[in-house]
């Protein structure tokens, strides 16, 4: 019964999208291509669309929010002649949009700007209008020589987002191959422009000689590292934004590894690291707006996968019934991916518990979706992982919460709440509130970073993180989870248990978000508006701050780590190195302009605010162009530096 309600609820969210009338197109091919459609008289990108990375070009996340907010009333009972919104989801944006221009559903949503338009269809395709096959590596000019297979196995990697298991996004020097007097000598190598993208915050991944990359084109791509040319490239059809991980492989055709990644679809690929062949396809959640936000860890034979979701952008308005979506993490057979467990952030499928006033159905329990990559602790057989707030009350303590699951079955082990009580929605603002919203709304305190797990000087573990309203914590992952201590990231002062709920931070507070980093000394965060801080890893307390000079932009991306150096990126599109010992510029450089490319993609850097740099066998990599919320300078641009 409880399976068969799921099933229900799901499709009930999912007909929200009978508002664009149009038929859905079988499902993708074995490469993950999308199958070409007619277009129905669907009209051309804006400019900047065409040529990529428009500065300033608003997000297309405000599609969701639409959706929810003009579609709910009116279709809510399933139809035969309309699709799912699971089913549109698998539509071109193309397709889309020209249904709400030209198409049979022109005069509904005829009240609706041009710009709204495209941002639903960006949103519910998940990829840049006219991207394929404008983004296939066949049409490129710079493809790698026949025979070329990249640097040997033993090359030096930055595989993943932190590097390592333990998310310490710190690179040895040998592996770093520069040392901080080399980083004033950095220079622009080259620069790959993605076409008609414009976001790029999937960080680089660097793995034997090779640059995987990806942005919202639908596409990922494998460059060589020395010149970024192009050996292959993959249509998975929608925007992937976590990074990209390596690992071994034994399915039928598989050279031996293969590319993991999750995209906004909740479906999970693996494609051989070679020749960029889909070897399997999985899909973790079917709920409509469920999706991968961040990058996935293999281990063992086990890929452990971050499902996040939409749900809560405009989830308070009236018309729409909310909540159905949970975060969850989910463990996959890296050979076959299939899966071994999946654990929910919150318990209980989500059931019918009130009626708005126009007859919405009301549901619950919700929330909990998982922004950052799990952590793996092979040592205690532990997975630790940030999850975000709850979006139904009772907000369960797993909710902006560090939780621990075992590694090998995925049941709960312990979990340490930062936040107590944040149940949010976006949408409740106005006159007609749906009976979903919380009261309070909550400010909206996901734990969005990737806990860290590293070593004191005494040999102790620690497990380190922060919140959006920049407090620093450690636990100790010996005593599930017993918090060791709780600071103000930017005075280092103790915050008492009892301190009241408060705000985010950001602006001129110190907030984080993306993550941090660590090596054998200290522990490196960026705080938003107030700056990066090298904090102690033993008791919270600051050691020095970096500021961005006048006009740099907020640090919130996550650092990088090599001996002697830490890099970090602004919103403002600028890479700094500074020393780690006394944080004093050595280095920067501004993304944020317009390139010539390898690949002859006309591209312009952005706003760098998540991911931030991987170094590897002498370079650094940064992608560039951060443009999923509005007013952020989007980009779509992958850089590479060295020394001569």
């Amino acid at each position: 019964m409880k399976r068969d309600l799921q099933r229900l609820v799901i499709v009930v969210v999912a007909f929200l999208g009978i508002l664009l009338g149009v038929v859905a197109i079988g499902a993708q091919g074995q490469r993950g291509q999308t199958p070409a459609l007619p277009q129905a008289g669907g009209a051309a990108a804006p400019a900047a669309a065409q040529r990529g990375g428009a500065r300033g070009a608003a997000g297309s996340e405000s599609g969701w929010s639409t959706f929810q907010q003009r579609c709910a009333l009116c279709h809510l009972t399933p139809t035969e002649k309309a699709p799912s919104g699971v089913e549109i989801r698998l539509m071109t944006p193309e397709r889309i949009y020209a249904s709400m221009t030209t198409g049979s559903m022109a005069k509904q949503a005829d009240a609706l700007s041009d710009e709204t338009k495209r941002a639903v269809a960006i949103f519910m395709s998940g990829r840049q209008l006219n991207s394929s096959p404008a983004g296939d590596a066949m049409n490129m000019p710079n493809r790698c020589p026949a025979g070329a297979a990249g640097n040997p196995a033993n090359s030096p990697s930055w595989n993943g987002w932190g590097n390592d298991l333990a998310n310490t996004r710190f690179q040895a020097a040998q592996a770093a191959g520069l040392t901080a007097a080399q980083v004033p000598q950095l220079k622009l190598k080259w620069a790959f422009g993605l076409p008609n993208s414009m976001t790029t915050s999937a960080q680089p991944t660097v793995w034997n000689g090779r640059v995987f990359v990806a942005g919202d084109n639908g596409y990922i791509y494998s460059l060589d590292a020395k010149t970024g040319c192009v050996f292959w490239s993959f249509e998975n059809g929608t925007i992937v934004r976590g990074s990209l991980t390596v690992g071994p492989i034994t399915a039928p055709g598989a050279s031996g590894n293969a590319v993991y990644f999750g995209d906004g679809r909740a479906d999970i690929f693996a494609v051989d690291a070679l020749s960029g062949k889909m070897l399997w396809k999985t899909k973790v959640d079917n709920h409509v707006v469920a999706r991968i936000t961040a990058g996935l860890k293999v281990n063992a034979g086990v890929v452990i996968v971050p499902v996040s979701s939409s749900e809560e952008f405009a989830s308070g308005n009236i018309e729409y019934p909310c909540c159905t979506s949970r975060g969850s993490v989910v463990a996959l057979d890296a050979n076959t991916g299939k899966q071994i467990w999946k654990y929910w952030v919150v318990e209980g499928d989500p059931k019918p518990v009130a009626k708005n006033p126009n007859g919405v159905t009301v549901y619950a329990p919700g929330g909990g979706g998982i922004w950052n990559s799990p952590t793996i602790d092979t040592a205690r057989n532990a997975v630790y992982f940030g999850t975000g707030d709850a979006t139904t009350a009772p907000s369960p303590k797993t909710t902006d919460a560090i939780v621990a699951v075992d590694l090998k079955t995925g049941k709960f082990l312990w979990t340490f709440q930062a936040d107590e009580n944040d149940v949010f929605m976006g949408g409740c603002g106005g006159a007609q509130r749906s009976l979903a919203c919380p009261t309070p709304n909550g400010p909206d305190l996901d734990i969005g970073n990737a806990p860290v797990l590293t070593k004191l000087p005494n040999g102790k573990q620690v497990l380190l993180a922060g919140t959006k309203r920049g407090h620093f914590f450690a636990l100790d992952p010996d005593k599930k989870g017993e918090l060791l201590f709780r600071v103000n990231a930017g005075t280092g002062d103790p915050i008492p248990a009892n301190a009241p709920p408060g705000g985010r931070g950001g602006g001129g507070a110190a907030g984080i978000v993306w993550g941090g980093a660590a090596d054998s000394q200290n522990a490196y965060y960026g705080l938003g508006g107030a700056g990066l801080s090298a904090l102690s890893p033993e008791t919270g307390k600051p050691i020095w701050n970096f500021k961005a000079p006048a006009g740099g932009g907020n640090l919130g991306a996550a650092p990088t780590v090599i001996p002697g150096v830490v890099f970090e990126a602004s919103s403002g599109g600028r890479l700094y190195a500074v020393s780690a010992s006394e944080g004093k510029l050595l280095w920067e450089f501004n993304t944020s302009q317009e390139f010539e490319t390898v690949n002859k993609v006309p591209a312009h850097g952005g706003a760098i605010s998540v991911s931030g740099a991987s170094v590897a066998g002498g370079m650094v990599f940064i992608s560039s162009g951060y443009g999923i919320s509005s007013g952020a300078s989007a980009g779509n641009v992958v850089l590479a530096f060295g020394i001569n």
